[in-house]
């Protein structure tokens, strides 16, 4: 873990602040009766007098069944001859006093906080909060004791909720950060990286930067801590995205440039002077350079989808449309290949927070695998329905089916069941790893099941879309 050494940052209170602490306004409310208080010159919590008179009859108001069912009792007791008279006045009076004695608030802190004594309260300066909520970069301010006192709005949206008062283990559910809190106590600021493995992959650097607010001595012994998060996953997504480019490229493409290479060199040679062997040789050759353009396409549309898999998209689409598009787009290779291609569930919409390019790419794959490797059972159907929460699209085909034991690695890049019919049909091996990592920023999922000589079924879920989830 990297450190980082500048001095502890020093807060200066506004001018209401007594004795180093933050009050958000010279009126406060008492956590018994939500009444107003006052702070003196001491910093001194009091009450109006005309506040104070008022207290004893809210209090007998608040009592009035109990007291009336004691006195009750005490009636029958007296009456029955179990007191005397002067015994049930006595109970009484006891009575009504202990119904006029003030009640302390039930509002306890959490009993898994440490009972280390904080100079700054839960009420943080509205300025101050102003100040942190501004910031660009999610941004936490927690006390001594690892409480939540302050979040963002970018710590909303790229952690996820901020609850005040509540421990920082219950938002951020990483123990390096939590070490580097616990180090930072001794004034320097700490630098530490951490990783998210769900919903997906991200990484974060984090700064954690103590701070004394006026008054206080002890350097070593912090007021407070403000933790700045810096997004990396971008940055290590393009690193990943160059090396597995370079990696992928060079070796898909490593055939198709052999062959190329090889018809040019017996083009030059033997058969320079041969028509029939030219326009056979030259009819491959444009078959290798268009495999490996789309192999390039697909690489680059792979990248760039992996690039923002940690960013959800915020656009609302309706799924009913982006299926019917995509249907129609493919209508002629179904005609081509003599497949029925049926649609159903196209009577509600189906309304999910996506980007309509990689939804539209996304079923298009779905379906054109569909009419290619399953087009012997001269059907395919397209079901939408909606199953509690989520949108689900399922492409089915009543091909040959594909065996269990391929079944865990279809979305794997490059895997291919039959690689030579694959080829034949102009496939990379990269769709369905392009339909799961779309699906993954979609915070979706694909469920995929098969029978060998039954067809197989490709279901993708998507979460739909809620009032107020944009």
């Amino acid at each position: 873990m990297g450190e980082i050494a500048p001095q502890a940052s020093v807060f200066r209170p506004p001018a209401d602040a007594v004795h180093g602490v933050l009050r958000p306004s010279a009126l406060h409310l008492s956590a018994e009766t939500n009444m107003p208080e006052s702070i003196d010159a001491a910093g001194t919590a009091t009450r109006p007098s005309s506040l104070r008179s008022q207290d004893w009859r809210a209090r007998i108001y608040a009592a009035r069944w109990v007291l009336a069912v004691a006195f009750a009792v005490l009636l029958l007791l007296a009456f029955w001859g179990k007191l005397t008279p002067v015994e049930a006045a006595a109970a009484a009076l006891l009575i009504g006093a202990a119904a006029l004695i003030p009640r302390r608030s039930r509002i306890a802190a959490p009993a898994a906080a440490p009972v280390t004594s904080s100079r700054i309260p839960f009420a943080v300066d509205p300025q101050l909060a102003a100040v942190i909520g501004a910031l660009p970069e999610p941004a936490l301010l927690i006390d001594r004791r690892g409480s939540i006192l302050v979040g963002n709005e970018a710590t909303v949206r790229s952690i996820g909720p901020v609850r005040r008062g509540e421990p920082l283990s219950f938002t951020v559910r990483a123990p390096e950060i939590i070490e580097a809190v616990r180090a930072a106590a001794d004034g320097t600021a700490r630098r530490v990286e951490f990783n998210e493995r769900a919903p997906v992959e991200r990484a974060f650097e984090v700064y954690v930067t103590p701070i004394l607010f006026a008054g206080a001595v002890d350097m070593r012994n912090a007021d407070a801590f403000l933790l700045t998060f810096h997004d990396l996953t971008a940055q290590r997504r393009v690193d990943r995205m160059r090396a597995d480019f370079v990696a992928n490229a060079s070796h898909e493409l490593r055939t198709p440039l052999a062959s190329l290479s090889g018809f040019i060199e017996t083009l030059q040679g033997p058969a320079k002077n041969d028509g029939a062997a030219r326009d056979r040789f030259l009819g491959i050759m444009v078959d290798q350079a268009r495999r490996m353009s789309r192999l390039i396409d697909d690489l680059l549309s792979l990248s760039r989808i992996e690039l923002n898999e940690h960013l959800r998209p915020q656009t609302v689409v309706d799924l009913v449309a982006i299926v019917g598009v995509v249907c129609d787009t493919l209508a002629p290779l179904a005609k081509e290949r003599n497949v029925e291609l049926v649609v159903t569930g196209k009577e509600q919409p189906l309304l999910v927070q996506g980007e309509r390019d990689e939804l539209t790419r996304l079923f298009e794959n779905l379906i054109e695998n569909a009419l290619k490797y399953g087009g012997s059972g001269k059907r395919v159907e397209v079901a939408l329905a909606r199953e509690g929460a989520e949108a689900v699209v399922t492409v089915r085909d009543f091909g040959p089916g594909i065996a269990p034991e391929h079944l865990p690695r279809l979305t794997e890049r490059f895997y291919r069941v039959d690689a030579q019919t694959s080829r034949a049909e102009g496939g990379t091996g990269l769709g369905l790893a392009i339909v799961k990592h779309i699906l993954s920023r979609h915070r979706g999922r694909l469920a995929i099941e098969s029978e060998l000589g039954k067809g197989a079924s490709f279901a993708a879920r998507i979460p739909l879309s809620t009032p107020g989830s944009v």
